[in-house]
This record gives structure tokens, sequence and C-alpha cells, in this order.
């Protein structure tokens, strides 16, 4: 998988015409870079600098102890350890090719585009004292969210493999669960339905699933509680596993009936047919070259002409090797998105698409489907819920 992303790096940086792509490492198991993943899959210690050039040449210079490990990867076209300082080899390297811009991970938008720290930061900028590469420095965000967000026919076949399993589980609520339950009771059953498959959740465990029933002010991105499935309820599940590294992450609702009830009342299918609708219009409006803001509009401006109020987030979010991963957003042009919701869609990303409601008196109605953009338009990932689930 490294060899595929550095392959594609390349050619990224050919067609951003970025000169050279510098990452700056150290101490990775404290806090390490996003993209280190992608392009090596292993942590350095000491101070490193790994160097993409355009003209397809690859360097690492790091501490000596973390040489050895390195060659073994055979991705670099040379490796220079150091004992004493990296600064020789590092200003040789640049002088050498003498590259326009010099692209670094730092982003105020993107998290997955900002590993570069102030203190790495700091130590670069001490190396390079009495050079000018520092007037070169431009941000790396665009080459990362296209390095991230393209994904190759592996890639695609790991995250298809986490859907099915997340799927799987989903099938067994309706004939497990029943009235009286509570969150952490759901969640329960569905973490030991998880382990049974040997995966790790798609983010960390005590809130995911998160599962949320019945009236409540909460209804995203916290844990389950005690609080029990009531007849008369909606509840929702949000849920993802990790399956060789790449993410899923669904959302489907339930209605647990009242006694002597077959179907649930009109005001809960209502709003059900309101969010499948809006997925739907969503997902066909999906294609290369559309701005995330677009598609955030079709949603939202379709439930709310039905009277309810907007959802209160982005419509989705790129999924990856993180649940939530960087770049382009399908979102409103609100400030806590930053230039997110412009940047054009392209072909090979996966996006969620989860919209929710709120029906007073019953909970959240929500789905959260995945979906694929390709050079055509967009296809399923997942399949999509298009009929309430019931608890009897």
């Amino acid at each position: 998988m490294q060899q595929e992303k550095i392959t594609q790096t390349l050619k990224l940086l050919n067609e951003l015409d970025i000169d050279c792509w510098m990452i700056v490492e150290k101490e990775s198991e404290i806090l390490s870079d996003p993209v280190i993943d992608f392009v090596l899959g292993t942590g350095l210690v000491w101070l490193s600098f790994l160097l993409f050039f355009k003209s397809g040449e690859k360097y690492a210079i790091l501490g000596n102890l973390d040489k050895e490990k390195i060659d073994r990867m055979n991705i670099f076209d040379a490796v220079y350890p150091y004992m004493n300082s990296p600064r020789e080899d590092l200003l040789g390297i640049l002088k050498k090719h003498n590259p326009r811009q010099i692209a670094l991970n730092y982003s105020s938008d993107s998290p997955t585009a900002d590993g570069l720290t102030y203190g790495k930061y700091l130590s670069l900028i001490g190396l390079l004292k009495d050079s000018d590469f520092e007037k070169r420095f431009i941000s790396s965000e665009t080459l990362i969210s296209k390095l991230r967000g393209r994904k190759s026919k592996e890639e695609i076949s790991r995250i298809k493999k986490a859907i099915e399993v997340t799927l799987n589980i989903y099938s067994k609520i309706s004939t497990h669960i029943k009235p009286g339950f509570s969150e952490k009771q759901v969640a329960a059953f569905i973490g030991q339905e998880r382990e049974n498959f040997g995966l790790q959740p798609s983010w960390e465990a005590e809130q995911c699933p998160s599962v949320f029933t019945g009236p409540q002010e909460s209804g995203a991105h916290s844990g389950p509680t005690n609080k029990r499935l009531e007849r008369g309820h909606v509840f929702n599940i949000d849920f993802g596993v990790i399956y060789e590294q790449y993410c899923s992450d669904l959302q489907r609702t339930w209605y647990i009936l009242e006694e002597n009830q077959q179907d649930p009342p009109p005001v809960v299918i209502q709003g059900f047919v309101t969010i499948v609708e809006s997925i739907r219009r969503a997902f066909e409006a999906l294609k290369p070259g559309v701005q995330g803001i677009e598609i955030d509009r079709i949603a939202r401006e379709y439930i709310t002409s039905k009277g309810y109020d907007e959802y209160p987030h982005a419509l989705g979010h790129q999924v990856g090797r993180s649940s939530h991963d960087g770049g382009a957003l399908l979102a409103p042009d609100w400030e806590r998105y930053g230039k997110l919701p412009f940047i054009p869609l392209e072909a090979g990303q996966v996006f969620t698409i989860e919209p929710r409601l709120y029906l007073e008196n019953h909970g959240v109605v929500t789905i959260e489907e995945m979906v694929l953009i390709t050079p055509e338009g967009s296809e399923w990932l997942s399949d999509p819920q298009t009929e309430i689930y019931l608890i009897k």
C-alpha cells in the first residue's frame, strides 16, 4: 500500500507542479504526522525528513538507528543516517535540487494535512539558517487532500469489506434488541459482535457505537447512556469498523412499536421518508467538479422545505483510514468549515451522506450512507436504508 501511495504522490507532485514535498517527523509513537501511515507505514524516533521530488527522486534523512528498518522497505533512492545533526545532508539535498516550492504539512482547515508541529517547524527553520529555503514553503494541503481522497482499487475493496461487516451487525439488531434495553446494552451487543469479527471500532470504543433513543438533546458524538428504549421511541445507531486500516461509518434508524401497533405513526414515517429523499437527491447530484456546498444545499433545502429545522452539521465527510478523513466536505458555508465546502469533488473520493431531523416526542431520525464518486457520477457503497426498521 505504501508503494502504491508513493507512486500516486509522485504523479500528484507533477499534476500540481510542486517541486518538493517534505515530511518532518519525530517520535512518531508520541505524536505522529497523519500522513506517515500512507508513505511509510512505520514510525521514526529522531528528527527525520522524508523528501519527495517532482523528478521522482525520494530521500530519507533520519537518526542512524532508524536506518536499517527504513533500508529494508526499499522506498527511498537514498537513506542518509546522522548521529549529530541532519543539517549537512538536508541542505545538500535541497541545494542540489533547488526546488522553487517546498510543500510542508500545515493547514488551518484540514487536520489530516496539519502534521507539522510548531516545534518541528522551529527545528527545521534552525537547520535551514542562512539559506533562503524558508521563503519557499507552501502548504501541502491540496496534495494530501488528493492523496487521501483518490482511493485505489485496493483501498475501495477494504472499505467495502468494512461496510459489509457493519451492515451484517446492523442486520441483527431488529431480532436481538427489545424494548427496555438501555443504550449501553445495545452498544455492548454491537461491541461483542464486532469483537467476534476480530475488528476494531472506527473511532474510540466508548462512542462506537453511539446509540440514541427517544427525545434528547445530544443525538450525536456522545457515548451511550443508561437511558432505556421505550415503545413509541425512534432510536438510531452510529457505528463502523476498521478493516485492514480502512473504516466504515454508517447510521441506521429504528422505531419501537407500541403495543398492538403494526406501523409507525404518520409523523415518524413522514420524517423518515424526508431523510431518505434528501439522501437520494444529494446522491443524484454527486459528480466530479461539483462543490460540496452545492450537495449540502440540496439536502438541507429539501428538509427545511418540508417544515423541519436544518441539521446542525455538514451533510457528509470523507472516509478512509479515518472515519472523518480530510479534504473536501459536503458542508454549508459556515466559518467552522473554512474553505473545505468549496473544494471541487473528485473521482475516487468516498463520502458519507448523513442528514438528520428531530421529531418531538419520538427522537432523532437519521441515516448515514457511504458513496463513491466515479468519473460519471457516484455509486452506493452501502445498501441504502429505504424503510424504517421496526422493533416489536
